[in-house]
Parts: C-alpha cells; structure tokens; sequence
C-alpha cells in the first residue's frame, strides 16, 4: 500500500514536470517506483563524423567532497520547487564504458578482431569485477557490440547491480523476432534494461592477422610492422581496419544513438572492446590520433563520465564499496545511492 500511494506522489509531480528538471535525478524514483525523466532540452556541439578539433587533451579537475551528509530526498524538497526553477538546472546523466573481460583468444594470444569468441574463467570473473565496481550507479540502457564476449560482460555485470533489473536483449532483425519476444507485463518491462546491440561498436576488424597468434606474426613480419598495424592511426592490417576507420563507425553510431538517450537525462552502459572505445573515449576527451594510439583500456574496468551541461567529464574508475569522489560530485548519483541503500535496510 505504502508503495502504491508513493508511485502515484511521484506521477503526479511528474506530470507536472517537476521531477522532469535537472535538478532531480530520474533514478532517485527509480530505487523505489521505476521512473525515469524524459524532456531535458540541453544544446551540445556534435563534432562532425570523423573530424576532432582539439588538438590536445581536455581533462576537468573536480574536488570531491566524500561527505554526503547534505543530500536531500527529492520527494520530499520537490513540491517546494517551481517549474521555472527546475528549468534552470542542467541536465545530467551517467556513461559507463567496460571493455569485455578476457576473451578465449585473449589468453591465447591470438589476433581476435571481429571473431566472435565467448570469455575465459578469468574473463567471467572480471565482468563479475566491473559489475561491482558499477553496483551503485544508474543503467537505464545497456548497448553492446554484436560480439559474445562484450555481450557476455555486459550481462554478468548486471548481476552484481544492487538495483537488480533485468537486461533484455532487443531482437529487431525481423518483425517475428520483435513480435516473439514482447513482454506484455507492464509491471516486468519496468523491472528491465533493454540492451541494444550494434555492429559499429564490434571491435576493429583486423583482416588477415585475425586467427594468427600475435608473437608468430612479429617473428614473420617484424615487430615494428605489427605495431605500426597494431598501433597506428590511420594504417590498416592487411584487409582490415585501421583505428581510424573503426572510428568512424563507431563515433557515429555513438552520436546518432547513444548521445541522444544521454541528452535525454538516460544513464547507459557500453560493454565494448578496446578500439572501438579509444575511439569513443577519443570523441569524448577531444583527443589527437597521436594520443589516442597511446591510449590503452584494461579488460574488464569500467569507465565512468558524466555528462552535463553538453560536456562528457571523466570520473575514472568507481570502486566499490568506497566510490566516494565518484558520488560526491554529482548529487544524482548520491541520492541515487541512498535509496539503494534505504532498500536494503
């Protein structure tokens, strides 16, 4: 009973847009009643498809307090707020980037690129890892590359989410595929994360080496040859995909897709692979193609930015269960926090 008279509180202070602001972190609800904020209407400059104009890196130094004493509970504070000054805040929503754990071919030192290869052992232990490390933080949507082992991280880790919903994959391929797998539940589809895969954000596709163990190909072609194809900019392997070419997939897709859902206040993960993340994390930090081919992503930690005000901050890692520079610097996430932790107890 109690729970029903809170969902219907919140509805009606959505309906009158006051939990739509800035100001209010959609998730907050979400702990408790499953409700999300639609509506932001934030301006950001999308850079053109392929092109970075900074020429060098942009990093934002924050100071995090690890006090969260002064947070306050948004149902209680919202009805004091008008819809004049909730349109004041910014916006503001959290991106999570995991490179998939260790992969089959990982382990057996093999060029691997867009071969699809499910996780080790250890590469299952390090999605597990990365979801705990993620455990507090909000996931609305989930998009993952097409490949089993990011899909497999992608999974794992939100097993370990304390707010225990369900990731569903989405099945677009065809209008059976759609049709098969509806849920006509409105209570369940609120207790799911839908999880959209996309080609663009497999890992680059590394042409000939693909299959060929990585020390045996610098034996035959040189070490020097397997590194420009390994860590040039803009130099394919044989047949295959230079950096520059994944970036431009995947960028893409990040701007067409995913940035839009962020401007919208969605908090999303992105369970991916090394190069297609550089290439994200090249569009996000303004990179040069001569930083970015320096840039290297261990398997299985998580990434967090926040997004605000139309800038992309990074967070750095979160670990749990002592994130507090990461929660500290955005109330959302700290409220965010506690009504998890008000659940528990």
């Amino acid at each position: 009973m109690t729970t029903r008279v809170f969902q219907q509180a919140l509805g009606t202070l959505q309906s009158h847009s006051y939990l739509s602001s800035p100001g209010y972190h959609q998730e907050c609800g979400n702990a408790s009643v499953m409700l999300t904020t639609k509506g932001f209407n934030v301006d950001i400059a999308l850079m053109r498809r392929g092109h970075y104009c900074s020429t060098k890196r942009c990093f934002s130094v924050i100071q995090a307090s690890t006090s969260q004493a002064t947070v306050f509970d948004p149902v209680s504070s919202s009805s004091h707020k008008t819809t004049s000054d909730s349109k004041k805040k910014s916006s503001e929503a959290a991106l999570i980037l995991i490179r998939h754990g260790e992969s089959m071919w990982n382990e057996k030192n093999l060029f691997t690129g867009c071969v699809d290869v499910p996780l080790t052992k250890k590469g299952v232990e390090e999605a597990i890892e990365a979801g705990k490390r993620i455990s507090n933080i909000p996931v609305d949507m989930i998009y993952a590359s097409a490949l089993i082992r990011a899909q497999m991280t992608a999974m794992l880790a939100m097993t370990q989410h304390r707010r225990k919903k369900v990731p569903i994959i989405q099945h677009e391929e065809s209008e059976q595929a759609r049709a098969w797998s509806q849920i006509f539940s409105e209570e369940t589809k609120k207790q799911c994360i839908p999880v959209i895969t996309a080609w663009q954000l497999n890992e680059r596709m590394y042409g000939e080496l693909q299959g060929l163990n990585k020390q045996e190909t610098a034996d035959r072609y040189g070490k020097e040859q397997v590194h420009e194809w390994r860590r040039s900019y803009d130099i394919p392997p044989p047949n295959g995909e230079s950096l520059e070419m994944c970036a431009e997939r995947a960028v893409a897709y990040f701007q067409e897709h995913i940035e839009p859902k962020l401007r919208s206040g969605k908090n999303v993960m992105i369970a991916a692979h090394g190069n297609s993340l550089r290439s994200i994390i090249m569009y996000l930090d303004k990179l040069t193609s001569q930083e970015v081919i320096s840039l290297e992503l261990s398997t299985g930690i998580p990434m967090l930015y926040i997004f605000k005000e139309g800038s992309f901050i990074r967070r750095g890692s979160p670990v749990a269960p002592t994130e507090a520079g990461v929660y500290a610097y955005t109330k959302r996430l700290a409220q965010y926090r506690q009504k998890l932790d008000e659940m528990v107890h």
